[in-house]
């Protein structure tokens, strides 16, 4: 499962040595690309990784590498939305087991523009079409992130686009969408 990506960067299942390099991507990305930092109930998974994506057989963490370090990250865990925040029909839709949830699909800001995220995410999606049990594949973004909207929409079908819903309150920008397998 391993991918060379242009510029000389490697695309491949994270390792134990990986860890704290796909921490620091998360954490930065938490911190100066959304602007409101770590949130346990929303990233417990960052704090231990290990736990959750290396240790799981359906779950896993990619990380794109240059020069031995960890630029690049895309999650799958077996679940699906949580309610709350996000509305009752949405997490019955995406049950856990059955759902493959892309996320942390962050990328270092100097190593944006290469394809990285497009390969991370069509190597998660192979392994989500290689793994038992999945029906579905399911994410949500933050559309206030620069780029981050058009991105998902040339990969996937918008599901749900809170912005207009009145659902979750003012302010959230939150974008639900999903992946043909």
């Amino acid at each position: 499962m391993t991918q060379t990506a242009p510029h000389e960067y490697t695309v491949r299942p994270a390792t134990p040595a990986d860890v704290d390099g796909a921490r620091r991507v998360m954490l930065d990305t938490f911190y100066k690309g959304f602007g409101y930092g770590y949130v346990p109930t929303w990233h417990r998974d960052v704090v231990d990784i290990k736990r959750t994506y290396l240790d799981d057989p359906r779950h896993l963490l990619l990380v794109a590498v240059h020069d031995d370090e960890v630029v690049a990250t895309t999650g799958v865990r077996s679940q699906g939305p949580a309610h709350p925040p996000h509305p009752r029909w949405l997490a019955e839709r995406y049950p856990d087991g059955t759902t493959a949830q892309l996320v942390r699909v962050y990328v270092h800001p100097e190593h944006r523009r290469r394809g990285l995220a497009r390969l991370l995410v069509d190597t998660a999606c192979d392994f989500i079409a290689d793994t038992p049990g999945y029906e579905r594949v399911y994410l949500h973004t933050n559309a206030n992130v620069d780029g981050a909207e058009p991105f998902w929409r040339s990969l996937a079908k918008e599901v749900f686009d809170a912005r207009t819903s009145g659902e979750h309150g003012p302010g959230v920008a939150t974008v639900h969408f999903e992946i043909p397998m």
